[in-house]
């Protein structure tokens, strides 16, 4: 082995992770970086008044309507102190602040904290107008729409359901089962009830081999997400941002949600999408630091990137703070350690007649890890913790590349992913 060595800097929590690793031997894989125009705001505003179709949100808004903006939850990097004042600005002189309310579309996530939307939002944003966390358990807080798609039963925030217009905001990544972030799952799974989200997350639409990353058109998740969305959903106007590693806004588009959303994947296809040579014996990989690290169920994400690249039986390192743990709430963690191995989940996953909460998220899991050894480095979770998950635990990721480069052979070779899911690697043969 050379003695050269590169130095790679990883997303990693709020203040990255520096790793020595073979130069001769390393490839690092990163998004094409974009930077920002100094007016990111500038940006909105046109997405806003000159959207990819369809008229500008202004003309959609009337005197005496009620407004419903859906923004994503405290576990994704969306500029939500810029994109929420700027739809608000549009507003302005139209429809009187208390006639709006903020809908954080958590999904079946937690709702954030009041100190947490305030850092979101800021706090004249926050002062100013309504901001309510969506709860997908609160069946008073859910209006019933009927069956949608392939047999999907709908449930969708009362709230968003009554409101005379309705705006989504978000951002655009690929995903690793719904094709891409942004666009209608601002309003499913974002806004919609426990049996919509176990529905479209059950194992025979995750198992599919097209609920994979970048591919919307034909992925039985996306097919009916979409599906609701237009059926039950309305979506008045939809803004969407792609972001560059600085998790700032490098392009805006506004609109219809399917002409604004496929403009939005184009681009961020473009920049998110990487050609690799060949299959690797290791693969690093992130889940692109803080707020998407903050817990091992979003740190899938960054392991299911990784597993695109990484040979059948190679191993997976994957750099995530967990300062959340796993989280503790919801059923992740019961899930994970209710069978002997990942095989074993699989099965027991495939034989459940009804998806339980936060399975989806474990199938992915399991699947990664009867692929390849995953060995986790984290702050929060210790090796007593993961191995409860099937995981591996690192306290040193270079040594434990170096260790599983020299078990592989002479001939083996480690990629590496900083940015996590930010970058989708494929072989490109």
């Amino acid at each position: 082995m050379g003695t050269d060595t590169i130095t790679v800097r990883l997303a990693y929590g709020e203040t990255g992770l520096e790793v020595d690793l073979p130069a001769d031997r390393t490839t690092v894989v990163e998004p094409t970086y974009v930077a920002a125009p100094d007016d990111q705001v500038g940006l909105l505003r046109r997405a806003l008044r000159e959207p990819v179709t369809g008229r500008p949100l202004r003309e959609l808004v009337s005197p005496g309507q009620t407004v419903a903006i859906s923004m994503c939850d405290g576990t994704r990097p969306q500029p939500r102190h810029l994109m929420i004042p700027a739809v608000l600005e549009e507003l302005d002189g139209i429809v009187p602040l208390s006639d709006v309310v903020v809908l954080v579309a958590t999904g079946t996530h937690r709702g954030n904290s009041e100190a947490e939307l305030r850092r979101m939002l800021g706090d004249e944003v926050y002062d100013a107008v309504e901001v309510v966390n969506h709860d997908a358990r609160d069946d008073a807080s859910l209006v019933w729409l009927g069956r949608h798609g392939r047999d999907v039963p709908v449930h969708l925030n009362r709230r968003w359901v009554e409101a005379d217009v309705r705006v989504t905001t978000g951002f655009v990544e690929p995903h690793f089962f719904a094709g891409f972030s942004g666009g209608p799952k601002l309003v499913a799974p974002g806004l919609a009830g426990l049996e919509t989200v176990l529905t479209l997350h059950d194992a025979a639409r995750i198992g599919d081999p097209r609920a994979t990353w970048a591919i919307c058109e034909g992925n039985p998740v996306h097919d009916d997400i979409r599906a609701v969305v237009e059926a039950v959903g309305r979506v008045d106007f939809a803004l969407d941002v792609v972001l560059n590693r600085d998790q700032q806004v490098v392009e805006a588009f506004g609109g219809p949600t399917s002409a604004m959303h496929a403009a939005a994947r184009e681009a961020s296809q473009r920049l998110a999408m990487q050609p690799v040579p060949t299959a690797y014996d290791v693969v690093v990989t992130t889940n692109s630091g803080y707020p998407l690290d903050q817990n091992l169920y979003q740190a899938v994400k960054g392991m299911s990137a990784a597993m695109t690249v990484v040979r059948q039986g190679g191993t997976i390192v994957c750099a995530a703070e967990c300062r959340d743990g796993f989280p503790d709430h919801g059923s992740y963690r019961e899930v994970l350690a209710s069978e002997s191995s990942p095989e074993a989940l699989l099965a027991a996953i495939a034989a459940r007649t009804e998806t339980v909460p936060d399975q989806w998220q474990v199938q992915v899991q399991a699947k990664v890890q009867t692929h390849a050894d995953v060995v986790v480095r984290s702050d929060h979770l210790d090796a007593a913790a993961l191995a409860t998950a099937h995981l591996g635990h690192t306290d040193d990721v270079a040594e434990t590349v170096l260790r599983a480069l020299h078990d592989a052979g002479p001939d083996s070779r480690v990629c590496v992913l900083p940015e996590g899911p930010q970058t989708i690697p494929y072989v490109d043969a």
